[in-house]
């Protein structure tokens, strides 16, 4: 087995030892390994499932000859060797798959992409820290600091990594408040610069902060409607709405009608809150059927018509409870609409 040796500064932080050093990429490259939060099982996972766009940006700005200033967090996690520090020096085992990655997941990938387009990326030089073995609630401090402290991330995202929570309420308003950020921020979102948060000036936005969390509040708690269906994690609840609500923008832009906030009854409370109700209490359990909650899946589910859309000008003389009610039943009816025939149906 050959080594690796560096020269590192050896510190600790917040009891945790680490080594920072300086190593080229394409030494890292074969020993690196990405650890999904939900899915894989082993200490120290907690990273998201990585992001495609964000890997090709990364990678074209790496073969503009960019590169990164701030350290990769790494957890060395082979169980049959260790990495050894004498005097100033780090020496690493060269092994396969032996170096987890904690934060600059998709930076690696975009170094990977680089490389398959232009080998001498691989010379590139970058900056490491260390850690041996890290438990899973270690390796989360690391990356909620970072992430925390540097940039964004979602307050929930502390119950998807531990499973612990202060209170249901609390854990509900802080995860849809991260969701409704995120589909304000995101392009491809349907609710894209829609979302009106507190301190917002006036005329920016169309939906209220307080109507997501008024219809989403009982469904996302640990024991609410998502967690019934398996939908726990912050990007799964997240891309349901988006799915959700892209699927029906899909049938609503056909008309012109999605860009209009006096036409369109998804940016008022009683519009939301009917979609709402039909999400928790139908198609959420007919995507589990179908095994699947892509756009193009509930598209086919919901199956609206130009001709049965319904516009917030026909809600908007009724009282709150009445438009919801009007609105979660359109969707329903387009669902019965669209099942077989009973000459379709085998016996």
């Amino acid at each position: 087995m050959g080594h690796l040796r560096y020269v590192c500064l050896r510190t600790e932080f917040g009891g945790i030892p680490a080594f920072t050093f300086t190593m080229k990429v394409k030494d890292l490259m074969p020993m690196y390994y990405v650890a999904i939060r939900g899915q894989d099982k082993e200490e120290g996972a907690v990273q998201r499932v990585l992001n495609s766009r964000r890997i090709s940006s990364i990678k074209n700005y790496i073969l503009d000859g960019n590169t990164f200033f701030s350290s990769f967090i790494l957890n060395w996690t082979e169980k049959s060797s260790d990495i050894f520090h004498e005097l100033n020096e780090i020496i690493i085992p060269i092994v396969f798959d032996s170096i987890q990655v904690i934060d600059g997941q998709h930076r690696l990938a975009g170094f990977e992409a680089a490389i398959a387009e232009d080998e001498s990326v691989g010379e590139n030089e970058i900056l490491v820290t260390l850690c041996q073995r890290l438990t899973t609630k270690e390796a989360a401090r690391i990356f909620l600091n970072i992430n925390t402290e540097q940039k964004p991330v979602p307050k929930s995202l502390m119950y998807d990594l531990f499973g612990e929570i202060e209170d249901d309420d609390t854990h509900a308003i802080n995860r849809i408040t991260d969701i409704a950020r995120d589909l304000n921020e995101s392009p491809n979102s349907p609710f894209y610069k829609l979302i009106k948060f507190p301190g917002n000036p006036r005329g920016v936005g169309s939906i209220e902060l307080s109507t997501f969390t008024q219809s989403l509040k009982e469904h996302v708690k640990p024991g609410g409607t998502f967690s019934k269906f398996k939908i726990k994690t912050y990007d799964n609840q997240r891309n349901l709405l988006e799915n959700y609500f892209n699927s029906i923008k899909f049938y609503y832009d056909e008309q012109g009608l999605w860009i209009s906030k006096t036409k369109n009854p998804f940016v008022k409370a009683a519009g939301f809150g009917g979609a709402i109700d039909f999400l928790t209490e139908h198609l959420i359990s007919k995507c589990v059927e179908k095994k699947s909650f892509t756009t193009e899946t509930i598209k086919g589910i919901i199956a609206l018509k130009g001709t049965s859309l319904i516009t917030w000008d026909e809600l908007k003389n009724h009282d709150g409870k009445t438009a919801r009610k009007k609105v979660k039943q359109l969707l329903e009816e387009n669902v019965l609409s669209s099942l077989p025939s009973q000459d379709e149906y085998e016996f």
